[in-house]
Protein backbone atom coordinates (compact mmCIF):
# COMPACT_ATOMS: atom_id res chain seq x y z
CA UNK A 1 0.00 0.00 0.00
CA UNK A 2 2.65 2.41 0.86
CA UNK A 3 4.43 1.57 -2.28
CA UNK A 4 0.91 2.57 -4.39
CA UNK A 5 0.61 5.56 -2.86
CA UNK A 6 4.50 6.67 -3.21
CA UNK A 7 4.03 5.89 -6.98
CA UNK A 8 0.76 7.75 -7.28
CA UNK A 9 2.77 10.25 -5.50
CA UNK A 10 5.33 10.73 -8.16
CA UNK A 11 2.74 10.62 -10.75
CA UNK A 12 1.01 13.61 -9.65
CA UNK A 13 4.19 15.69 -9.35
CA UNK A 14 4.94 14.34 -13.06
CA UNK A 15 1.23 15.52 -14.17
CA UNK A 16 1.92 18.94 -11.84
CA UNK A 17 4.96 19.78 -13.92
CA UNK A 18 3.59 18.42 -17.25
CA UNK A 19 0.94 21.10 -16.91
CA UNK A 20 2.99 24.17 -15.88
CA UNK A 21 5.00 23.26 -19.00
CA UNK A 22 1.83 23.23 -20.98
CA UNK A 23 0.73 26.37 -19.37
CA UNK A 24 4.21 28.13 -20.18
CA UNK A 25 3.91 26.94 -23.98
CA UNK A 26 0.75 28.26 -24.34
CA UNK A 27 0.70 32.27 -23.67
CA UNK A 28 -2.06 34.03 -22.27
CA UNK A 29 -4.77 35.55 -24.95
CA UNK A 30 -4.05 39.05 -25.98
CA UNK A 31 -6.87 41.64 -25.35
CA UNK A 32 -8.99 42.85 -28.58
CA UNK A 33 -7.38 46.59 -29.97
CA UNK A 34 -8.30 49.16 -31.60
CA UNK A 35 -6.31 49.71 -35.46
CA UNK A 36 -8.30 52.50 -37.18
CA UNK A 37 -10.58 54.41 -37.83
CA UNK A 38 -12.06 56.24 -41.21
CA UNK A 39 -14.29 59.07 -41.01
CA UNK A 40 -16.81 59.69 -43.79
CA UNK A 41 -19.31 62.44 -44.17
CA UNK A 42 -21.44 65.23 -45.16
CA UNK A 43 -21.27 68.10 -42.61
CA UNK A 44 -23.68 67.61 -40.51
CA UNK A 45 -23.78 63.95 -40.47
CA UNK A 46 -20.71 61.47 -40.44
CA UNK A 47 -20.22 57.91 -40.60
CA UNK A 48 -16.91 56.56 -38.42
CA UNK A 49 -15.96 52.81 -38.89
CA UNK A 50 -13.41 51.41 -36.20
CA UNK A 51 -11.20 48.48 -37.04
CA UNK A 52 -10.03 46.10 -34.48
CA UNK A 53 -7.39 43.20 -34.34
CA UNK A 54 -10.23 41.16 -34.39
CA UNK A 55 -13.29 39.84 -34.19
CA UNK A 56 -15.66 41.37 -30.99
CA UNK A 57 -18.63 41.04 -28.97
CA UNK A 58 -20.60 43.00 -26.27
CA UNK A 59 -20.24 39.85 -24.13
CA UNK A 60 -17.54 37.63 -22.89
CA UNK A 61 -19.38 34.37 -24.51
CA UNK A 62 -19.15 34.87 -28.12
CA UNK A 63 -22.18 36.63 -27.98
CA UNK A 64 -23.52 40.03 -28.40
CA UNK A 65 -23.45 43.19 -30.86
CA UNK A 66 -21.23 45.75 -29.82
CA UNK A 67 -24.49 49.31 -29.51
CA UNK A 68 -24.21 52.72 -27.96
CA UNK A 69 -23.23 51.33 -24.77
CA UNK A 70 -19.98 49.62 -25.92
CA UNK A 71 -18.55 52.82 -26.70
CA UNK A 72 -17.70 56.52 -25.48
CA UNK A 73 -18.21 58.79 -28.50
CA UNK A 74 -16.94 62.90 -28.11
CA UNK A 75 -16.23 65.55 -30.56
CA UNK A 76 -13.98 68.37 -29.47
CA UNK A 77 -12.71 71.68 -30.84
CA UNK A 78 -15.02 73.61 -33.50
CA UNK A 79 -18.28 74.94 -33.10
CA UNK A 80 -20.24 72.08 -33.80
CA UNK A 81 -21.48 69.98 -31.15
CA UNK A 82 -22.85 66.12 -31.51
CA UNK A 83 -26.48 65.80 -30.80
CA UNK A 84 -26.48 62.12 -31.30
CA UNK A 85 -24.92 58.50 -32.40
CA UNK A 86 -25.69 54.74 -33.30
CA UNK A 87 -23.86 51.91 -33.30
CA UNK A 88 -23.90 49.08 -36.51
CA UNK A 89 -21.60 46.09 -35.98
CA UNK A 90 -22.79 42.45 -36.15
CA UNK A 91 -21.09 40.01 -33.34
CA UNK A 92 -17.70 38.30 -34.70
CA UNK A 93 -17.00 40.95 -37.11
CA UNK A 94 -13.77 43.40 -36.89
CA UNK A 95 -15.28 46.36 -37.56
CA UNK A 96 -18.16 48.66 -36.33
CA UNK A 97 -19.68 51.57 -37.89
CA UNK A 98 -20.61 54.79 -35.68
CA UNK A 99 -23.09 57.40 -37.08
CA UNK A 100 -23.13 60.81 -35.61
CA UNK A 101 -25.56 63.58 -35.97
CA UNK A 102 -24.07 67.08 -35.73
CA UNK A 103 -25.97 70.75 -34.49
CA UNK A 104 -24.56 72.51 -37.33
CA UNK A 105 -22.15 72.61 -40.28
CA UNK A 106 -18.71 72.14 -38.79
CA UNK A 107 -16.04 74.45 -38.55
CA UNK A 108 -13.15 71.94 -40.07
CA UNK A 109 -11.61 71.80 -36.32
CA UNK A 110 -13.69 69.37 -34.96
CA UNK A 111 -12.21 66.16 -33.48
CA UNK A 112 -14.13 62.82 -33.16
CA UNK A 113 -13.04 60.43 -30.76
CA UNK A 114 -13.90 56.95 -30.19
CA UNK A 115 -12.97 54.79 -27.27
CA UNK A 116 -14.60 51.67 -25.02
CA UNK A 117 -17.29 52.74 -22.73
CA UNK A 118 -15.86 50.53 -19.68
CA UNK A 119 -13.62 47.91 -18.96
CA UNK A 120 -16.13 45.38 -19.97
CA UNK A 121 -17.66 46.49 -22.63
CA UNK A 122 -15.94 44.79 -25.84
CA UNK A 123 -14.33 41.34 -25.39
CA UNK A 124 -12.77 39.38 -28.17
CA UNK A 125 -13.63 35.03 -28.72
CA UNK A 126 -11.10 34.23 -25.99
CA UNK A 127 -13.74 36.43 -23.17
CA UNK A 128 -10.47 38.81 -23.07
CA UNK A 129 -12.11 42.55 -22.52
CA UNK A 130 -10.54 45.78 -24.66
CA UNK A 131 -8.81 48.45 -22.00
CA UNK A 132 -10.53 51.63 -21.81
CA UNK A 133 -7.24 53.26 -22.81
CA UNK A 134 -7.74 51.59 -26.30
CA UNK A 135 -8.78 55.21 -28.30
CA UNK A 136 -9.34 56.31 -32.60
CA UNK A 137 -9.88 59.76 -33.02
CA UNK A 138 -9.82 61.94 -36.85
CA UNK A 139 -10.88 64.90 -37.98
CA UNK A 140 -14.11 65.95 -39.21
CA UNK A 141 -13.33 67.50 -42.16
CA UNK A 142 -16.43 68.19 -43.76
CA UNK A 143 -15.24 67.20 -47.21
CA UNK A 144 -16.61 63.59 -47.82
CA UNK A 145 -20.09 63.56 -49.28
CA UNK A 146 -21.60 59.76 -49.80
CA UNK A 147 -23.23 59.64 -53.31
CA UNK A 148 -25.51 56.89 -53.83
CA UNK A 149 -28.55 56.34 -56.65
CA UNK A 150 -31.63 55.31 -55.85
CA UNK A 151 -32.72 55.69 -59.38
CA UNK A 152 -32.88 59.71 -59.08
CA UNK A 153 -29.38 59.84 -60.39
CA UNK A 154 -27.24 62.80 -59.45
CA UNK A 155 -29.46 65.39 -60.20
CA UNK A 156 -28.57 68.71 -62.04
CA UNK A 157 -25.66 69.75 -59.74
CA UNK A 158 -22.38 70.81 -58.79
CA UNK A 159 -19.41 68.83 -57.88
CA UNK A 160 -16.81 70.89 -55.98
CA UNK A 161 -13.16 70.89 -55.45
CA UNK A 162 -13.43 71.21 -51.73
CA UNK A 163 -15.34 68.49 -51.29
CA UNK A 164 -13.88 64.13 -51.91
CA UNK A 165 -16.95 62.56 -53.29
CA UNK A 166 -17.50 58.65 -52.72
CA UNK A 167 -19.36 56.98 -55.03
CA UNK A 168 -21.41 54.24 -53.23
CA UNK A 169 -22.43 51.87 -55.95
CA UNK A 170 -23.31 52.92 -60.00
CA UNK A 171 -24.01 56.45 -59.98
CA UNK A 172 -25.84 57.46 -62.70
CA UNK A 173 -26.38 61.33 -64.00
CA UNK A 174 -29.62 60.57 -65.86
CA UNK A 175 -31.45 61.52 -68.98
CA UNK A 176 -31.83 65.01 -68.86
CA UNK A 177 -29.37 65.67 -65.78
CA UNK A 178 -26.17 68.00 -66.01
CA UNK A 179 -23.20 67.12 -64.11
CA UNK A 180 -20.35 69.69 -63.55
CA UNK A 181 -17.22 68.33 -61.26
CA UNK A 182 -14.98 71.66 -60.65
CA UNK A 183 -11.18 71.24 -61.45
CA UNK A 184 -9.23 69.89 -58.79
CA UNK A 185 -12.13 67.87 -57.52
CA UNK A 186 -11.22 64.15 -55.98
CA UNK A 187 -14.12 61.50 -56.72
CA UNK A 188 -13.26 58.03 -55.38
CA UNK A 189 -15.24 54.86 -55.71
CA UNK A 190 -16.07 52.27 -53.35
CA UNK A 191 -14.29 48.68 -53.37
CA UNK A 192 -17.07 45.74 -54.42
CA UNK A 193 -17.64 43.19 -57.22
CA UNK A 194 -20.76 42.26 -58.93
CA UNK A 195 -23.95 44.17 -57.81
CA UNK A 196 -21.63 46.29 -55.37
CA UNK A 197 -19.48 47.69 -57.87
CA UNK A 198 -18.46 51.44 -57.93
CA UNK A 199 -18.62 53.33 -61.01
CA UNK A 200 -19.94 56.83 -62.60
CA UNK A 201 -22.38 56.35 -65.77
CA UNK A 202 -23.60 59.38 -68.03
CA UNK A 203 -26.31 57.96 -69.46
CA UNK A 204 -27.86 58.73 -72.78
CA UNK A 205 -29.51 62.16 -72.75
CA UNK A 206 -27.59 62.97 -68.98
CA UNK A 207 -24.12 65.55 -69.42
CA UNK A 208 -21.18 65.47 -67.50
CA UNK A 209 -19.13 68.55 -67.39
CA UNK A 210 -16.12 67.76 -66.03
CA UNK A 211 -13.22 70.67 -66.75
CA UNK A 212 -9.74 70.00 -65.01
CA UNK A 213 -7.03 71.70 -65.80
CA UNK A 214 -3.09 71.01 -66.03
CA UNK A 215 -2.50 72.39 -62.71
CA UNK A 216 -6.24 71.70 -61.17
CA UNK A 217 -6.73 67.95 -62.71
CA UNK A 218 -9.80 66.15 -61.67
CA UNK A 219 -9.04 62.67 -60.39
CA UNK A 220 -11.03 59.61 -60.42
CA UNK A 221 -9.64 56.79 -57.86
CA UNK A 222 -9.99 54.33 -55.50
CA UNK A 223 -11.72 54.89 -51.81
CA UNK A 224 -8.51 54.02 -50.61
CA UNK A 225 -6.06 55.87 -51.87
CA UNK A 226 -4.86 58.92 -50.39
CA UNK A 227 -2.79 60.37 -53.04
CA UNK A 228 -0.20 59.92 -51.20
CA UNK A 229 0.70 56.19 -51.25
CA UNK A 230 -1.84 54.35 -49.30
CA UNK A 231 -2.65 52.59 -52.65
CA UNK A 232 0.52 50.93 -54.71
CA UNK A 233 0.84 53.18 -58.30
CA UNK A 234 0.07 49.53 -60.05
CA UNK A 235 -2.60 47.91 -57.79
CA UNK A 236 -6.29 47.48 -59.78
CA UNK A 237 -9.27 46.87 -59.81
CA UNK A 238 -10.51 48.14 -56.74
CA UNK A 239 -13.65 50.00 -58.21
CA UNK A 240 -15.40 50.63 -61.49
CA UNK A 241 -14.67 53.26 -63.71
CA UNK A 242 -15.85 55.93 -65.92
CA UNK A 243 -18.79 55.24 -68.42
CA UNK A 244 -19.94 57.81 -70.62
CA UNK A 245 -23.14 56.53 -72.84
CA UNK A 246 -24.96 58.61 -76.15
CA UNK A 247 -27.33 58.58 -79.02
CA UNK A 248 -24.94 58.12 -82.02
CA UNK A 249 -24.85 55.18 -84.55
CA UNK A 250 -23.73 51.67 -84.04
CA UNK A 251 -23.27 48.93 -86.78
CA UNK A 252 -25.24 46.41 -84.66
CA UNK A 253 -28.80 45.22 -84.85
CA UNK A 254 -30.95 46.48 -82.95
CA UNK A 255 -29.14 49.96 -83.23
CA UNK A 256 -29.69 50.44 -78.96
CA UNK A 257 -27.13 47.69 -76.99
CA UNK A 258 -26.81 47.74 -73.02
CA UNK A 259 -23.66 48.54 -72.16
CA UNK A 260 -20.91 45.92 -71.38
CA UNK A 261 -19.55 46.27 -67.61
CA UNK A 262 -23.07 47.18 -65.53
CA UNK A 263 -25.64 45.04 -64.84
CA UNK A 264 -27.86 43.98 -67.82
CA UNK A 265 -31.18 44.87 -66.00
CA UNK A 266 -30.03 48.59 -65.90
CA UNK A 267 -32.79 50.46 -68.05
CA UNK A 268 -29.99 53.54 -68.22
CA UNK A 269 -27.49 51.38 -69.61
CA UNK A 270 -28.37 51.54 -73.30
CA UNK A 271 -26.69 53.74 -75.89
CA UNK A 272 -26.81 54.02 -79.74
CA UNK A 273 -29.47 55.71 -81.75
CA UNK A 274 -29.48 58.04 -84.60
CA UNK A 275 -27.78 61.61 -83.67
CA UNK A 276 -23.94 61.48 -84.83
CA UNK A 277 -23.52 64.59 -83.26
CA UNK A 278 -25.01 64.03 -79.80
CA UNK A 279 -23.14 65.89 -77.12
CA UNK A 280 -23.03 64.20 -73.62
CA UNK A 281 -20.06 67.24 -72.51
CA UNK A 282 -16.98 67.93 -71.56
CA UNK A 283 -14.34 65.67 -70.22
CA UNK A 284 -10.74 67.69 -69.84
CA UNK A 285 -7.51 66.62 -67.90
CA UNK A 286 -9.19 64.00 -66.52
CA UNK A 287 -6.97 61.04 -64.16
CA UNK A 288 -8.43 57.24 -64.00
CA UNK A 289 -6.75 55.21 -61.54
CA UNK A 290 -6.70 52.01 -59.84
CA UNK A 291 -10.35 50.89 -61.87
CA UNK A 292 -12.05 47.96 -63.25
CA UNK A 293 -13.53 45.94 -60.59
CA UNK A 294 -15.30 42.71 -61.91
CA UNK A 295 -18.89 42.64 -61.89
CA UNK A 296 -19.53 39.07 -62.64
CA UNK A 297 -17.79 35.80 -64.37
CA UNK A 298 -14.59 37.80 -65.77
CA UNK A 299 -16.91 40.96 -67.12
CA UNK A 300 -14.44 44.36 -65.57
CA UNK A 301 -15.49 47.57 -66.13
CA UNK A 302 -13.19 49.69 -68.34
CA UNK A 303 -11.14 52.78 -67.20
CA UNK A 304 -13.20 55.14 -69.56
CA UNK A 305 -16.16 53.41 -71.80
CA UNK A 306 -17.51 55.55 -74.80
CA UNK A 307 -20.83 53.64 -75.92
CA UNK A 308 -22.60 55.65 -78.95
CA UNK A 309 -21.18 59.02 -77.65
CA UNK A 310 -21.48 61.61 -80.77
CA UNK A 311 -18.99 63.80 -82.29
CA UNK A 312 -19.80 67.32 -80.09
CA UNK A 313 -18.70 65.50 -76.88
CA UNK A 314 -15.68 67.03 -75.94
CA UNK A 315 -12.71 64.18 -74.72
CA UNK A 316 -8.93 65.66 -73.94
CA UNK A 317 -6.32 65.02 -71.95
CA UNK A 318 -7.21 61.90 -70.33
CA UNK A 319 -5.28 59.36 -67.99
CA UNK A 320 -6.32 55.81 -67.21
CA UNK A 321 -4.12 54.19 -65.35
CA UNK A 322 -3.44 50.33 -63.74
CA UNK A 323 -6.99 49.69 -64.88
CA UNK A 324 -7.71 45.91 -64.96
CA UNK A 325 -9.41 46.12 -67.79
CA UNK A 326 -9.13 48.15 -70.97
CA UNK A 327 -7.39 51.46 -70.48
CA UNK A 328 -10.16 53.19 -73.43
CA UNK A 329 -13.23 51.37 -75.31
CA UNK A 330 -15.41 52.34 -77.95
CA UNK A 331 -18.60 50.87 -78.68
CA UNK A 332 -19.67 52.33 -82.01
CA UNK A 333 -19.97 56.55 -82.34
CA UNK A 334 -18.15 59.28 -83.27
CA UNK A 335 -16.38 60.94 -80.32
CA UNK A 336 -13.37 62.83 -80.93
CA UNK A 337 -9.94 62.02 -78.53
CA UNK A 338 -6.68 64.28 -78.26
CA UNK A 339 -4.25 63.58 -75.83
CA UNK A 340 -5.00 60.65 -74.09
CA UNK A 341 -2.46 58.82 -72.22
CA UNK A 342 -3.06 54.86 -71.25
CA UNK A 343 -0.26 53.60 -68.99
CA UNK A 344 0.41 49.43 -67.11
CA UNK A 345 -3.88 48.18 -67.67
CA UNK A 346 -4.13 44.37 -67.60
CA UNK A 347 -5.50 43.90 -71.03
CA UNK A 348 -6.20 46.25 -74.35
CA UNK A 349 -5.02 49.90 -74.38
CA UNK A 350 -7.37 50.87 -77.10
CA UNK A 351 -10.12 48.85 -77.83
CA UNK A 352 -12.70 49.57 -80.50
CA UNK A 353 -15.90 48.26 -82.08
CA UNK A 354 -19.75 48.27 -83.09
CA UNK A 355 -18.88 50.40 -85.63
CA UNK A 356 -16.35 53.38 -84.04
CA UNK A 357 -15.91 56.02 -86.61
CA UNK A 358 -14.41 59.12 -84.88
CA UNK A 359 -11.06 60.90 -84.84
CA UNK A 360 -8.01 60.17 -82.78
CA UNK A 361 -4.58 62.22 -82.35
CA UNK A 362 -2.08 62.60 -79.66
CA UNK A 363 -2.61 59.03 -78.12
CA UNK A 364 0.00 57.15 -75.88
CA UNK A 365 -0.21 53.74 -74.67
CA UNK A 366 2.58 52.75 -72.08
CA UNK A 367 2.66 48.59 -71.06
CA UNK A 368 4.86 48.00 -68.47
CA UNK A 369 5.48 46.02 -65.47
CA UNK A 370 4.33 42.74 -67.27
CA UNK A 371 0.94 43.94 -67.98
CA UNK A 372 -1.30 44.45 -70.73
CA UNK A 373 -2.04 42.23 -73.70
CA UNK A 374 -2.80 44.01 -77.91
CA UNK A 375 -1.86 47.87 -77.87
CA UNK A 376 -4.79 48.31 -80.22
CA UNK A 377 -7.85 45.52 -80.54
CA UNK A 378 -9.75 46.95 -83.30
CA UNK A 379 -13.22 44.90 -84.06
CA UNK A 380 -15.69 46.00 -86.76
CA UNK A 381 -19.25 44.31 -85.79
CA UNK A 382 -20.42 42.01 -83.32
CA UNK A 383 -23.84 41.53 -84.58
CA UNK A 384 -23.58 41.34 -87.82
CA UNK A 385 -19.68 41.49 -87.76
CA UNK A 386 -20.52 43.11 -91.26
CA UNK A 387 -22.65 45.94 -90.11
CA UNK A 388 -22.87 49.36 -91.86
CA UNK A 389 -21.31 52.16 -90.65
CA UNK A 390 -17.81 50.30 -90.95
CA UNK A 391 -15.58 50.80 -88.39
CA UNK A 392 -13.22 53.70 -90.16
CA UNK A 393 -11.59 55.73 -87.32
CA UNK A 394 -9.09 58.33 -88.40
CA UNK A 395 -5.91 58.08 -86.11
CA UNK A 396 -3.00 60.39 -86.11
CA UNK A 397 0.07 60.68 -84.06
CA UNK A 398 -0.18 57.91 -81.54
CA UNK A 399 2.62 56.27 -79.52
CA UNK A 400 2.09 52.29 -78.87
CA UNK A 401 5.00 51.51 -76.92
CA UNK A 402 4.53 47.68 -76.00
CA UNK A 403 5.81 44.64 -73.44
CA UNK A 404 9.04 43.97 -75.96
CA UNK A 405 10.21 40.68 -77.21
CA UNK A 406 9.46 37.68 -75.44
CA UNK A 407 5.74 38.47 -74.39
CA UNK A 408 3.65 37.46 -76.78
CA UNK A 409 1.76 40.69 -77.98
CA UNK A 410 0.51 42.10 -80.66
CA UNK A 411 0.87 45.44 -81.73
CA UNK A 412 -2.57 45.78 -83.65
CA UNK A 413 -5.10 43.57 -84.44
CA UNK A 414 -8.23 44.44 -86.76
CA UNK A 415 -10.82 41.61 -87.19
CA UNK A 416 -14.76 41.53 -87.55
CA UNK A 417 -14.29 43.36 -90.70
CA UNK A 418 -12.79 46.74 -89.22
CA UNK A 419 -10.95 49.34 -91.11
CA UNK A 420 -9.09 52.44 -89.64
CA UNK A 421 -6.28 55.13 -90.61
CA UNK A 422 -3.16 55.29 -88.61
CA UNK A 423 -1.01 57.75 -89.71
CA UNK A 424 1.84 59.83 -88.33
CA UNK A 425 2.50 57.28 -85.35
CA UNK A 426 5.43 55.36 -83.95
CA UNK A 427 4.80 51.99 -82.47
CA UNK A 428 7.87 50.69 -80.16
CA UNK A 429 8.63 47.44 -78.80
CA UNK A 430 6.76 44.49 -78.97
CA UNK A 431 6.79 40.91 -80.47
CA UNK A 432 4.42 40.81 -83.03
CA UNK A 433 3.18 43.43 -85.24
CA UNK A 434 -0.30 44.40 -87.18
CA UNK A 435 -2.41 41.35 -88.17
CA UNK A 436 -5.47 42.08 -90.66
CA UNK A 437 -8.09 39.25 -90.17
CA UNK A 438 -8.72 37.34 -93.08
CA UNK A 439 -11.71 35.37 -94.06
CA UNK A 440 -13.52 33.62 -96.91
CA UNK A 441 -16.18 36.27 -96.72
CA UNK A 442 -16.18 40.31 -96.34
CA UNK A 443 -13.36 40.67 -93.71
CA UNK A 444 -10.80 43.36 -92.33
CA UNK A 445 -8.78 42.51 -95.30
CA UNK A 446 -11.86 43.41 -97.46
CA UNK A 447 -11.75 47.05 -95.79
CA UNK A 448 -8.12 47.29 -96.45
CA UNK A 449 -8.20 46.46 -100.31
CA UNK A 450 -11.20 48.72 -100.26
CA UNK A 451 -8.76 51.71 -98.32
CA UNK A 452 -10.66 51.51 -95.49
CA UNK A 453 -7.61 50.36 -93.62
CA UNK A 454 -4.74 52.23 -93.71
CA UNK A 455 -1.34 52.39 -92.04
CA UNK A 456 0.90 55.59 -93.76
CA UNK A 457 4.10 56.84 -92.67
CA UNK A 458 4.57 55.34 -89.69
CA UNK A 459 7.97 54.63 -87.66
CA UNK A 460 8.33 51.36 -85.90
CA UNK A 461 11.14 50.40 -84.02
CA UNK A 462 12.20 47.13 -81.78
CA UNK A 463 9.23 44.79 -83.57
CA UNK A 464 10.00 41.53 -83.49
CA UNK A 465 8.32 40.10 -86.23
CA UNK A 466 9.35 40.21 -89.37
CA UNK A 467 7.68 41.05 -91.42
CA UNK A 468 5.53 43.55 -89.43
CA UNK A 469 2.20 43.56 -91.11
CA UNK A 470 0.58 39.94 -92.14
CA UNK A 471 -2.88 38.35 -92.64
CA UNK A 472 -4.13 36.09 -89.72
CA UNK A 473 -5.98 34.17 -91.82
CA UNK A 474 -8.97 31.63 -90.84
CA UNK A 475 -8.69 28.13 -91.25
CA UNK A 476 -10.77 27.64 -94.00
CA UNK A 477 -8.70 30.17 -96.24
CA UNK A 478 -7.29 28.31 -99.12
CA UNK A 479 -3.18 28.72 -98.27
CA UNK A 480 -2.44 29.84 -101.36
CA UNK A 481 -4.88 33.00 -101.17
CA UNK A 482 -3.43 33.95 -97.71
CA UNK A 483 0.22 33.68 -98.82
CA UNK A 484 -1.20 36.21 -101.61
CA UNK A 485 -2.45 38.02 -99.41
CA UNK A 486 0.72 37.97 -96.68
CA UNK A 487 2.71 39.63 -99.57
CA UNK A 488 0.44 41.82 -100.51
CA UNK A 489 0.94 43.85 -96.86
CA UNK A 490 4.22 42.72 -96.49
CA UNK A 491 5.04 44.75 -99.48
CA UNK A 492 2.75 47.78 -98.61
CA UNK A 493 4.17 48.68 -95.27
CA UNK A 494 7.14 50.13 -97.39
CA UNK A 495 4.91 51.98 -100.23
CA UNK A 496 2.89 52.98 -97.62
CA UNK A 497 6.03 54.93 -96.40
CA UNK A 498 6.35 52.97 -92.94
CA UNK A 499 9.49 53.05 -91.89
CA UNK A 500 12.07 50.69 -88.98
CA UNK A 501 13.35 53.80 -87.46
CA UNK A 502 14.92 54.37 -83.50
CA UNK A 503 12.80 57.66 -82.26
CA UNK A 504 15.26 57.50 -79.42
CA UNK A 505 13.31 56.71 -76.70
CA UNK A 506 14.52 55.73 -73.14
CA UNK A 507 13.24 52.63 -71.68
CA UNK A 508 13.99 50.32 -68.88
CA UNK A 509 12.09 48.27 -66.19
CA UNK A 510 10.62 50.87 -64.80
CA UNK A 511 11.49 54.22 -67.10
CA UNK A 512 9.27 54.43 -70.21
CA UNK A 513 9.94 57.90 -71.21
CA UNK A 514 8.58 58.19 -74.92
CA UNK A 515 9.53 61.80 -75.28
CA UNK A 516 11.34 61.26 -78.96
CA UNK A 517 15.68 62.82 -78.69
CA UNK A 518 15.55 61.94 -82.48
CA UNK A 519 14.31 63.77 -85.24
CA UNK A 520 10.79 62.46 -86.04
CA UNK A 521 9.61 65.42 -89.15
CA UNK A 522 10.44 63.95 -91.98
CA UNK A 523 7.99 62.22 -94.31
CA UNK A 524 5.08 63.36 -92.86
CA UNK A 525 1.55 62.21 -94.00
CA UNK A 526 -0.93 65.51 -94.07
CA UNK A 527 -3.68 65.19 -91.35
CA UNK A 528 -7.49 65.00 -92.89
CA UNK A 529 -9.04 68.68 -93.71
CA UNK A 530 -10.88 68.54 -90.54
CA UNK A 531 -10.92 71.07 -87.88
CA UNK A 532 -10.54 68.60 -85.34
CA UNK A 533 -7.02 67.68 -86.04
CA UNK A 534 -3.62 69.67 -85.92
CA UNK A 535 -0.90 69.74 -88.20
CA UNK A 536 2.12 69.69 -86.75
CA UNK A 537 5.80 68.60 -87.59
CA UNK A 538 6.27 65.65 -86.05
CA UNK A 539 5.52 62.19 -85.21
CA UNK A 540 3.92 60.42 -82.24
CA UNK A 541 1.88 61.68 -79.31
CA UNK A 542 5.52 64.20 -77.83
CA UNK A 543 6.56 66.68 -79.64
CA UNK A 544 10.92 65.95 -78.93
CA UNK A 545 12.01 68.24 -75.75
CA UNK A 546 7.73 68.79 -74.50
CA UNK A 547 5.57 66.15 -72.68
CA UNK A 548 1.55 67.45 -72.37
CA UNK A 549 1.25 64.41 -69.64
CA UNK A 550 3.96 66.57 -67.01
CA UNK A 551 2.43 66.99 -63.53
CA UNK A 552 -1.29 66.07 -63.69
CA UNK A 553 -0.51 62.37 -64.78
CA UNK A 554 0.59 59.16 -61.99
CA UNK A 555 2.42 57.94 -65.20
CA UNK A 556 4.26 61.06 -65.96
CA UNK A 557 6.57 60.12 -62.92
CA UNK A 558 7.62 57.26 -64.70
CA UNK A 559 8.48 59.05 -67.88
CA UNK A 560 11.52 60.67 -66.49
CA UNK A 561 15.17 59.06 -66.63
Amino acid sequence: MKKFNLLAAMVAIILLGVSACNDKDDPEPAPPTMTGITITGDEKAYEATISFSEGVYSNNDKTGDLTKESFTVTVDGGSATMVDYTVAHTAGESSAKINVEMSDYISGDETLAVSPATATSIYNAAAKPMSTDQRQEGALDGNTLIITDNGDGTGTTTWTSNNTYILDGLVFVNDGQTLTIEAGTIIKGRAGQGENASALIVARGGKIMAEGTAELPIIFTAEADDLAGSVADLDDGLWGGVIVLGAAKLNTVPGEQQIEGIPQTEERGFYGGTNDEDDSGILRYISIRHGGTDIGEGNEINGLTLGGVGSKTVIEYIEVISNKDDGVEFFGGTPQLNNIIVAFCGDDSYDYDQGYRGNGQFWAAIQGFDRGDRLGEHDGGTDPETGEPYATPMIYNVTYLGRGDGAGKRVITFRDNAGGHYANSIFYSQEKGIDIELLTGECSYTRFGEEDLTLKNNLFYHITADPIFIVSAADDVDPIVAEEANGVVAEYFTTAMNEIYDPGFTVTESVFNIIPTNDVSANMASVPADSFFQSVNYKGAFEPGKNWAEGWTLVSKYMSN
